[in-house]
């Protein structure tokens, strides 16, 4: 995998990688030939008292040093512009294709992993390519010189290069043999690592709320003990190697000077020639070191490489059509036929033969007990999911025949969560229309009961938003989402329980200031509350991932069993008449009006009351 990923995200840089060998080329020939020099000078200027030799030769040693240093230098600028670039396009890759994937893949990697993916697995390759460049390019052109300019000095010692190579290269190689599985476990770690800190920075307030900061302490550092003696593990095997190395050097350099002394003792060669000779085995060696510190980065990299090439090599469930159908102008009709749904590897399904239809102009409501598969229903229609049984149709055409990304500009989400972006108010409005005017952002505001809080601040739409909207309260939160929604201007709009964290007046006014603003586009509201869903269209009862109602609030209460459980679970027993059905009276937390008369909102106890502040 690791061979592949090179090959393909190299491919733009290969004039840089002609760069780096010829640059290593200059510097390796530059640095064999210095001791060559040196034992020149040695043997016919020092040994003879020749000065004007020395003087001589020394201005070629001058130039061979200048080139070692230029080539040096150019070696690197153009190893570091190709590793760099490789890191950028790979991380440019990895972010394209994880914005491809449905919510599927992206909970199978999980997020704490896809974030170690792109950030510390690239990384390790980058830094592969970088060493690769500057140190072993250059290895092999030295050790093949280095023998080659040893052998010209004196072949009676090459047996010596014979032996210590060979040597050196073995240890190497049983020491990586063992590093390679280590380093797969330590980038698993540091994935589970990554995962439980995320989880308590997310849930920091839930872990404080139940005092579970002991306990969340234990189970950090448990991950964290566990990446520790894995990398001290690696660590210990990178330690042993460089021992080892040196003593390999070390021992060629004594078996030189003492094999090379008799020899130059007994004439057969010059002392200059042995200097020249032991630079070069010192070369040799340390070219082969050179090789192995790439060579301890390689298993490393390709598990990484491994690990990228698995986001690389995902596709998304959610595929578009070869040939989509256009959509035109949209109307809105919004059909959910004998739609199922099933998530991988659980036992029953989520959604079962599920069957309505949603109309421009009109409000559909979803609404159900918790688990019943509300949240799932929607995400299928701008294709987060796929339905796995049944259709989801759009004006008659099946979603999955579109391409996305017109599905995903002729739709208004709000989620579940209310998600905002660091930024400003206005940037995170803009978020669907760039285009937006700024009366039209603070129109947007108006209907969803933000505007008088953002105009306290005082730079008013170009307040700044901290990441994830930490900075504004929940209810805040999460009316500029629904004010965002807005501004896109959708043909439909979903809102995913998005009412929950405000209080009942607020609920009351947004939705009353509604009314005009998606007048002819089709809505669907899931929805906790009865109060927010009481004159809708139609509402759809979900229990277990069933449809066991559709109908209208006071048709639901003389068929539905299951709604009516659900409105008298949120209504004291004084609230109801004998008929079941709210009683006509004014209340200050907001009644609405609908049919004719005056039909009050149900009061939730203030469950769903803002944070202070909101």
């Amino acid at each position: 995998m690791l061979t592949r990923l090179l090959r393909r995200f190299l491919a733009p840089y290969t004039g840089l990688l002609v760069l780096v060998c010829v640059f290593q080329l200059g510097q390796t020939f530059a640095a064999l030939w210095l001791p060559t020099l040196n034992a020149d000078i040695i043997n016919n200027g020092v040994a003879k008292g020749d000065v004007d030799y020395i003087w001589a030769v020394s201005v070629p040693m001058f130039l061979a040093s200048f080139i070692q240093i230029a080539c040096a230098i150019g070696a690197v600028w153009a190893g570091a512009r190709a590793a760099m670039g490789l890191g950028r396009d790979v991380r440019a890759q990895l972010l394209e294709r994880v914005m491809t994937f449905s919510a599927r893949e992206i909970a199978r990697f999980g997020a704490p992993s896809l974030i170690t993916r792109n950030t510390n697995d690239v990384q390790q390759v980058q830094q592969l390519v970088f060493m690769a460049c500057i140190m072993l390019v250059g290895a092999p052109i030295m050790m093949v010189g280095g023998i080659v300019m040893a052998l010209r000095e004196d072949a009676g010692l090459s047996w010596l290069v014979a032996v210590a190579v060979p040597v050196l290269m073995v240890s190497v190689l049983l020491i990586i043999r063992r590093m390679v599985p280590l380093f797969r476990q330590q980038q698993t770690r540091l994935d589970a690592v990554n995962r439980v800190m995320r989880e308590q920075l997310t849930g920091l307030r839930v872990v404080r709320a139940f005092t579970r900061e002991e306990a969340e302490r234990r189970r950090f550092g448990a991950a964290n003990e566990d990446l520790t003696q894995t990398t001290l593990e690696v660590g210990r095997l990178m330690v042993l190697m460089f021992p080892v190395v040196m003593a390999v050097l070390n021992f060629s350099t004594v078996a030189v000077i003492w094999f090379g002394a008799h020899r130059v003792n007994s004439g057969g060669m010059e002392i200059g020639s042995l200097f020249a000779y032991l630079t070069y085995l010192t070369q040799i060696l340390m070219s082969v070191m050179m090789a192995t510190m790439v060579a301890t980065t390689v298993p490393r990299a390709a598990v990484s490489a491994e690990r990228i090439g698995e986001v690389l090599a995902e596709s998304t469930s959610v595929v578009a059509p070869t040939n989509p159908v256009p959509l035109g102008d949209l109307h809105g009709e919004v059909e959910f036929d004998d739609v199922s749904f099933t998530y991988p590897g659980a036992e029953e399904p989520v959604l079962d033969r599920v069957s309505f239809t949603a109309r421009p102009g009109t409000t559909t409501a979803i609404v159900g007990s918790t688990g019943s598969g509300k949240t799932t229903l929607v995400k299928l229609l701008p294709r987060l999911f796929d339905a796995t049984g049944g259709s989801v149709r759009l004006d008659g055409v099946d979603v999955r025949d579109i391409d996305p990304e017109q599905v995903w500009t002729r739709v208004g989400l709000v989620p579940q969560k209310p998600y905002l972006f660091s930024g400003t108010v206005a940037s995170n409005l803009r978020f669907g229309r760039p285009e937006a005017t700024d009366d039209e952002l603070w129109a947007a505001l108006e209907v969803a009961q933000a505007a008088g809080f953002v105009r306290a601040y005082d730079d008013g739409l170009d307040h700044p938003i901290s990441q994830r909207g930490s900075n504004v309260s929940g209810g805040q939160r999460q009316r500029l989402c629904i004010a965002r929604a807005l501004v896109a201007r959708p043909e439909l709009y979903l809102f995913d329980d998005s009412f929950s964290a405000l209080d009942v007046a607020t609920d009351a006014r947004l939705r009353a200031a509604l009314v005009p603003w998606v007048a002819d586009a089709t809505v669907i509201v899931v929805a906790q509350r009865v109060s927010t869903i009481v004159d809708a269209d139609q509402i759809v009862v979900l229990d277990a991932g069933r449809v066991v109602g559709i109908g209208t609030h006071d048709e639901l209460l003389d068929t539905c069993e299951t709604y009516q459980q659900i409105v008298s679970s949120q209504l004291r027993v004084s609230d109801l008449d004998d008929a079941g059905v709210l009683v006509a009276a004014e209340r200050s937390t907001g009644a609405v009006q609908g049919g004719g008369t005056t039909r009050v909102l149900p009061d939730d106890g203030g469950s769903h009351a803002e944070e202070p502040g909101s």
